[in-house]
C-alpha cells in the first residue's frame, strides 16, 4: 500500500481504532458506564471537555471564566484547555451525551490518532508501512501513556508528528529546490500542528516546541546559507502564524501572575526508577513492579530499545538528518526530566518564560520515548530493505509489530463504575443561583470536589467549590470561613459570597465532620430544603 492513497491511510486508522479498544480492553464494553473517575484528574478533564463544548458557542470571550472557583475569573487557565479534543467531542455533548462517554471515546480516539499520525509521520519517511506501523504502535501504545489514561492531554499527542513532518518538509524544500508552493504549504502546516497542541495541552506545546528546536538546530545544513532562506522565511511565518492565533488562549495563563517554584518542580521530577516502570503484562510481575517508585513510567520497552539500536546502527546520524534530530530531542527531553537535578535547569528556568509553567518535569521523558519509537521505525526499514525477497520477511514484520504492541499491553485494565448524576442538580438548570457544595473540603484534600464540578455540568451555575492544578487564595479564605457549617458565622459567610443555593451530601458530610453537625443542617432556620435524592439533598439560604 502506498502512502499517497486516501484508502490506504484510512485503513490503518481503522487499524489504529482497534488497537486503541484492545490496549484500553475491557473500556469500550460500556464507555458510558466504566471510567477511571476514581481519579481525581479524570473528573477535571471530564468537565473541562464539557466546558468548553457548553461555553464556546454561547459566549467564547469568557471562555476562561469557568463556572468553579467563585467568583474567581480565568480558572479554566487553572488547568489544560483541552480545547480540539472537545471540539471532537461536542457534537456528542450536544446531543446529550454524557461527560463520562464522551471522555471515554475522546481517550480511544486520541491514542488512535496519536499512533495513526506516528505511523504516518514514519511511512512517508521511509516509505515502508512496517516501519510505520511499529512507529505508530510505540508511539501511542506505551508505559507512559497507559499509565495516564486520567489525563486526556497526554493521548492526544497526534500533533506532535504532523509538525516533525512539517518541519522536515520545511527543511527540505531549500535544498531539494521544490517549488515555493510546497515551502508554504510546509509552514502552514507546521503553524496549524503547533496551534492545534498549543489549545490542547500546554504541557504538550512546551513538549513539541523542544522538539522542534531542537530538531531545528542539529539540522543547520538545511538551514543555513542561501539554500536556506526559504526554509527560514517559512520557519518565521509559521512562528508568527502560530503566535498569534495562541496569543488569546495563552494570555490568561500569564495574567495567573504565577509561576511553578523549583522546589515543587523537584518533587514533580523524574528518577532513574521511572525509566525502568512500565504497566506491561510481560514485564510488571517479572522484574518492572518493583521500580514503580512514583506515578510516572517511562521505560521504553525492549522492543523500542533494541529496533531503535538496529535503527542507529544501520542509519547513523551523520548520514540521517531525520534520526540525528530523533537522537537529540530525545536526549534533551530525557535530560530536562530530572528537571533541577540536571545541572543548568535552573539557569533555563530563570531564563526562558514557558518552562516557568512545568511542574511535572518528568513529562519531558517522553520525548525520550518519542525518539526511539522513530529511530526503531527506521530500524525497521532499514531490516527489511537489507532482506527485501526473503521469505520469512512478511512473518517477520508481522511479528515486529506484534512484539511491539506486546512491549506496553497491559489489559484488561481496571476502571470504576461512573456514579450517576443526580437529577437533583437539573433544578438549577437555568437559574441564576450561585452555589456551594459540603462537605466543602480544605485544600489538602481539594480532589474530592472533582465529584462537584461533573455534577455541576446538569446545570452549569458558579460553584465556589474546584479542583485544578492551582487552588486561589478565596477558596481556603472559603474553607475556613465555612468549617463549622451550618453555623451562624458560615451562613453569614455564603451570603456574602452571593450563594443562593446548597448541596449537602449528608454521607460524606458524616464522615467529615460529625453526626451532630450534619444533623444541624436539617433543623438550620436559614436553610429551605427543596428536594431529596438518596443522601444529597437541595437547600435554598432564606432571605
Amino acid at each position: 500500500m502506498s502512502h499517497r492513497r486516501p484508502s490506504a491511510r484510512f485503513a490503518v486508522l481503522g487499524l489504529f481504532l482497534l488497537l486503541a479498544v484492545a490496549h484500553t480492553w475491557p473500556l469500550a464494553t460500556a464507555p458510558g458506564r466504566l471510567s477511571r473517575n476514581d481519579n481525581a484528574d479524570t473528573l477535571l478533564n471530564e468537565w473541562i471537555v464539557a466546558w468548553v463544548a457548553h461555553q464556546a458557542p454561547r459566549d467564547p470571550r469568557h471562555l476562561f471564566d469557568a463556572n468553579i472557583f467563585y467568583p474567581e475569573q480565568r480558572t479554566l487557565a487553572y488547568s489544560e484547555l483541552l480545547i480540539a479534543p472537545a471540539a471532537m467531542g461536542a457534537p456528542l455533548l450536544w446531543l446529550g451525551a454524557s461527560p463520562v462517554l464522551v471522555y471515554n471515546l475522546l481517550l480511544i480516539l486520541g491514542l488512535a490518532l496519536s499512533g495513526w499520525t506516528a505511523c504516518l509521520l514514519l511511512w512517508r519517511w521511509t516509505d515502508d508501512l512496517v516501519a510505520g506501523l511499529v512507529t505508530g504502535v510505540l508511539f501511542a501504545f506505551n508505559a507512559h501513556t497507559l499509565t495516564r489514561l486520567p489525563q486526556l492531554q497526554a493521548l492526544h499527542m497526534e500533533f506532535l508528528p504532523l509538525a516533525l513532518l512539517s518541519l522536515d518538509a520545511l527543511l527540505t524544500s531549500g535544498r531539494q529546490r521544490e517549488p515555493r508552493c510546497h515551502a508554504w504549504r510546509a509552514a502552514l502546516g507546521l503553524g496549524l500542528s503547533v496551534t492545534l497542541q498549543g489549545v490542547t495541552s500546554y504541557y504538550g506545546l512546551i513538549l513539541m516546541l523542544t522538539a522542534l528546536t531542537v530538531s531545528w538546530l542539529v539540522r543547520l545544513e538545511d538551514w543555513w546559507g542561501r539554500e536556506g532562506r526559504a526554509p527560514l522565511a517559512g520557519l518565521a511565518a509559521s512562528a508568527v502564524f502560530a503566535a498569534v492565533v495562541l496569543l488569546p488562549f495563552l494570555r490568561p495563563y500569564t495574567l495567573l501572575g504565577q509561576v511553578r517554584p523549583l522546589d515543587e518542580v523537584a518533587q514533580y521530577s523524574a528518577g532513574w526508577r521511572d525509566y525502568l516502570a512500565s504497566p506491561a503484562r510481560v514485564h510488571y510481575e517479572l522484574w518492572s513492579a518493583r521500580w514503580f517508585g512514583g506515578v510516572t513510567a517511562l521505560f521504553p520497552g525492549v522492543t523500542s530499545l533494541v529496533l531503535a539500536g538496529v535503527g542507529l546502527a544501520m542509519s547513523p546520524i551523520a548520514r540521517n538528518r531525520r534520526v540525528r534530530a530523533a537522537v537529540a530531542f530525545g536526549v534533551v527531553g530525557v535530560a530536562l526530566s530530572f528537571g533541577p537535578a540536571l545541572p543548568g535547569y535552573g539557569s533555563l528556568y530563570a531564563w526562558l518564560l514557558p518552562l516557568q509553567g512545568i511542574r511535572n518535569a518528568a513529562r519531558f521523558g517522553y520525548l525520550g520515548i518519542v525518539a526511539c519509537a522513530i529511530l526503531a521505525g527506521f530500524g525497521v526499514a532499514a531490516l527489511r530493505e537489507r532482506w527485501p525477497r526473503a521469505r520469512w520477511m512478511p512473518a517477520a514484520a508481522i511479528l515486529l509489530v506484534v512484539c511491539a504492541n506486546l512491549d506496553a499491553f497491559a489489559a484488561p485494565l481496571d476502571y470504576v463504575d461512573a456514579e450517576r448524576v443526580s437529577a437533583l442538580f437539573e433544578r438549577l438548570r437555568g437559574t441564576r443561583a450561585v452555589v456551594a457544595h459540603f462537605p466543602f473540603y480544605t485544600s489538602d484534600r481539594l480532589f474530592h470536589n472533582a465529584d462537584y464540578m461533573l455534577e455541576s455540568t446538569a446545570h452549569w451555575r458558579p460553584i465556589l467549590n474546584g479542583y485544578s492544578g492551582l487552588t486561589p487564595a478565596s477558596y481556603d479564605a472559603h474553607a475556613r470561613a465555612l468549617q463549622h457549617f451550618p453555623d451562624a458565622a458560615s451562613i453569614a459567610a455564603l451570603r456574602t459570597a452571593g450563594v443562593t443555593h446548597v448541596f449537602v451530601n449528608d454521607r460524606a458530610l458524616r464522615d467529615w465532620t460529625d453526626n451532630e453537625t450534619a444533623d444541624a443542617v436539617g433543623r438550620s432556620p436559614d436553610l429551605l430544603r427543596l428536594g431529596v435524592d438518596g443522601p444529597l439533598a437541595l437547600y435554598q439560604l432564606r432571605p
